[in-house]
């Protein structure tokens, strides 16, 4: 049985939250879809990810860190009222390197096809933002969501309908737009949406969307991002591709996701990516994964192009522990700079 549990964690894990019954945190929902599972009232969750990075620039610079240190608890209240509640405790991700709340959200789960969050939670945008920290099959997230999908967290209201055993799954949520540990500006909301359908056992294809003001104290200029998804499943092999499209105005003082750095924007900006992993058994799993961003469609050549291979794998100790090695490999098109990493991270599950 054990084996078998590890197993699906490895096979499926980037799935988790495609049929959540609460709004978008960083672990895995309560159990839904089946009157017979109850959750205890309080669960205590939480991981860590001590990390080491080496980065092949003329400086060689290199050094440990925490990729995320967090610590939660959720539960059942009363009847269909839960609560989810996580703060960050690494000093490398946030604008300040303190612990900060990082997720935070009522949810009402009473119609399966109606339940409402609301709360601080990510945005309802994009597989790879919704796949849970703990659950990346590589170390970082792909450039385009990190950049793009920001900010990645914010205030709002959600609706969503679905769970892992309906072939369509819906998000719906009116956040501020202004992301966390911000004070809302303005009188205009964001909409952001994103839905999946399950085509057969081993496809699943969806879409993602939002309208906002990302300026501060600006009701007029507005953004506009449109995704698109894909997600086989075939056995051991498993292969996710993704594509963003972004434009309109932009707020350079959102953070990135997961604490990356964020890039100069033009009117106009793509990327995408597409990943394969392989489950060779219970423990190993090797993955492959190119992507590439554009942060200006209206300039070419200017450098600001990116693209990037990673090479890697992921040791499964149990369920708990899992080691991960990744080689970066960016390409250059203008200009060649040494600039490719090796990033080295361990996990602990709690």
């Amino acid at each position: 049985m054990m084996k078998n549990n590890i197993y699906i964690a490895i096979t499926i894990g980037i799935l988790l939250l495609s049929g959540n019954a609460l709004a978008q945190g960083c672990e895995g929902d309560l159990p839904v879809g089946n009157d017979s599972l109850k959750a205890p009232a309080v669960t205590i969750f939480g991981y860590i990810q001590p990390e080491y990075d080496y980065n092949f620039t003329d400086a060689g610079d290199n050094t440990f860190k925490f990729k995320r240190a967090r610590i939660g608890a959720r539960g059942l209240v009363y009847k269909d009222f839960s609560y989810y509640f996580m703060l960050e405790a690494s000093p490398f991700v946030g604008s300040t390197g303190d612990a900060y709340l990082m997720d935070a959200f009522v949810s009402y789960t009473k119609y399966n096809w109606a339940k409402v969050s609301v709360g601080t939670f990510k945005q309802p945008f994009s597989l790879d933002v919704a796949t849970p920290c703990h659950s990346l099959t590589t170390i970082d997230r792909s450039i385009v969501a990190d950049q793009l999908v920001a900010p990645q967290r914010d205030f709002g209201l959600m609706i969503l309908g679905g769970n892992n055993y309906t072939k369509f799954n819906y998000w719906v949520a009116v956040m501020n737009g202004r992301g966390l540990q911000v004070k809302d500006d303005n009188t205009k909301k964001d909409v952001i949406a994103r839905a999946t359908y399950k085509l057969t056992n081993y496809l699943t294809v969806g879409g993602s969307f939002r309208y906002g003001y990302p300026i501060p104290n600006n009701e007029e200029d507005t953004r506009t991002t449109y995704g698109a998804e894909i997600l086989m499943q075939l056995d051991k092999l498993a292969i996710q591709a993704e594509y963003i499209y972004d434009e309109g105005a932009y707020f350079s003082g959102a953070s990135g996701g997961c604490g990356a750095t964020p890039v100069a924007l033009g009117e106009r900006r793509d990327g995408a990516y597409i990943m394969a992993s392989y489950s060779v058994d219970e423990k190993i799993q090797p993955v492959f994964k190119y992507e590439f961003f554009d942060p200006n469609l209206d300039l070419k050549d200017d450098g600001s192009y990116m693209e990037r291979m990673t090479i890697g794998a992921n040791y499964f100790f149990n369920d708990k522990v899992r080691f991960q090695l990744n080689y970066q490999a960016n390409i250059d098109t203008v200009i060649n700079v040494d600039n490719d990493a090796l990033l080295a991270q361990i996990q602990i599950k709690f």
